[in-house]
């Protein structure tokens, strides 16, 4: 059974990435060709889950240099299945939980609780807050004294992020603007008040019913670390063959006109 400090040892994104490795594993090595070729190592099912990986390691590192007065978990099981909260952050200002999206390169939209993503509309902002409630509840009662924690999606990569109208209940803002914003919190928690909520917090048993000991959060780290080279590696190889492609085309450009 887990001991009761166990989620201050999880790493950033490690549901996401032990989603990912499970997708990963009965993939067959890459072929000569497909090295060559710079095939990409991932399986169409497991690109969603690591994109979501890479953005929830971004925020991780983050959220790193916040200072000692903040406790920062990550990937807390809430429940009684396989649901997590991101990041469960505690500190001067409060009690965040942030649920954090990679939306590359695409268009974000914000108007009340509407939240759309190049057109189409999340459910970003209503899960934000219903995962800030349940920390409420949830850390209340284990703490004895009723808390309130504040819902925030972090916004990682977007193209552009357009905030119409705040949301009610829940904060939306970019990743570059998390900590900044985070220090510039008016002060809710005193020290005593801070340490001690992150002592609950930090216990698998306020979270979930049935809490599982997890495996080696550094192992997974490392395999998830070699398998983000395999996928770099094979960006920069691809990359290479269209700058190739390309000047091979303007030089038989060249020669015609010549």
């Amino acid at each position: 059974m887990p001991d009761n400090s166990q989620l201050r040892f999880n790493i950033p994104g490690q549901a996401v990435i032990n989603q990912v490795m499970s997708l990963q594993e009965p993939v067959p090595a890459q072929t000569a060709i497909g090295r060559i070729l710079g095939r990409s190592p991932l399986t169409a099912e497991a690109r969603s889950w690591y994109q979501g990986a890479t953005a929830e390691i971004a925020v991780g590192k983050i959220l790193s240099g916040l200072g000692p007065e903040w406790t920062v978990l990550h990937a807390v099981p809430v429940g009684s299945g396989s649901s997590d909260i991101d990041h469960v952050v505690i500190g001067p200002g409060g009690i965040f939980t942030l649920n954090t999206k990679n939306h590359s390169g695409q268009s974000v939209w914000v108007a009340g609780r509407t939240l759309m993503v190049s057109g189409s509309k999340t459910r970003h902002i209503p899960n934000s807050a219903y995962e800030a409630q349940r920390a409420s509840k949830l850390l209340g009662s284990a703490n004895g004294t009723p808390v309130s924690a504040t819902g925030v999606v972090v916004i990682c990569g977007a193209k552009t992020l357009t905030i119409k109208e705040w949301p009610a209940d829940v904060v939306v803002l970019s990743s570059q603007r998390l900590a900044n914003w985070l220090r510039r919190q008016p002060q809710r928690l005193t020290v005593s008040e801070s340490e001690q909520i992150a002592a609950v917090a930090a216990n698998p048993r306020t979270w979930h019913r049935h809490p599982q000991a997890e495996h080696d959060p550094g192992a997974l780290q490392a395999r998830f670390s070699a398998l983000q080279r395999e996928v770099q590696r094979a960006a920069l190889i691809r990359a290479a063959w269209v700058l190739a492609a390309a000047c091979l085309f303007v030089a038989v450009i060249l020669n015609f006109r010549f």
